[in-house]
């Protein structure tokens, strides 16, 4: 590369795609709502159990009457899924914002020449960042049905799994358009 030219599309696409997926990830890792529990016997028929990582909550539709912080009578929390997805979400959180960091050191954004190593390394640790928010994503979805909840009652997929689904894909997709920089490195030796 010249001075003055331009930042590599490969660079930017990652730098695009990261930061909507740390928000996507973000999201759906705070909000209390991976799964949904309806038509509970011996409950109002517009009730909903909103159940996340983190907490769970009650609404009832027809008055948008909400609380959270809802007792786990059936161990919910206690599950495998569960406590993996609260270890692994929150690291992924972490590790993507790093990646950023050491993203924006390596891409040309106060020098003439992008450090194509920082941001090959950058594009791996969000890549890795990725995978991580990934595997308790589909690990939850896989037993959503298994996940103890009230007998007859019906399982639906709350908007935070998709949610941290579709983080999880953009860093990954992110991660591996910087990882793409590690080929300007090759090039110059």
């Amino acid at each position: 590369y010249l001075p003055g030219m331009r930042t590599p599309t490969a660079m930017i696409v990652g730098l695009v795609l990261c930061p909507c997926g740390l928000v996507l990830t973000l999201t759906g890792t705070l909000a209390p709502n991976w799964r949904q529990v309806s038509l509970i016997p011996n409950q109002p028929t517009d009730l909903i159990l909103e159940q996340g990582i983190w907490d769970m909550c009650r609404e009832q539709q027809s008055t948008h009457d909400r609380h959270c912080g809802q007792a786990d009578e059936l161990g919910y929390f206690e599950q495998v899924p569960v406590q993996v997805a609260q270890g692994l979400m929150p690291t992924s959180l972490v590790l993507t914002l790093l990646g950023l960091v050491v993203a924006a050191l390596g891409v040309r954004c106060w020098q003439d020449q992008p450090w194509h190593l920082l941001a090959g390394i950058a594009g791996l640790v969000l890549l890795l960042s990725g995978l991580l928010s990934l595997v308790p994503v589909s690990w939850y979805t896989h037993e959503l049905w298994a996940l103890p909840a009230p007998a007859s009652s019906t399982l639906v997929v709350g908007y935070s799994l998709v949610l941290s689904y579709l983080g999880s894909c953009l860093e990954i997709l992110g991660g591996l358009a910087l990882a793409l920089s590690f080929h300007h490195c090759c090039k110059d030796c």
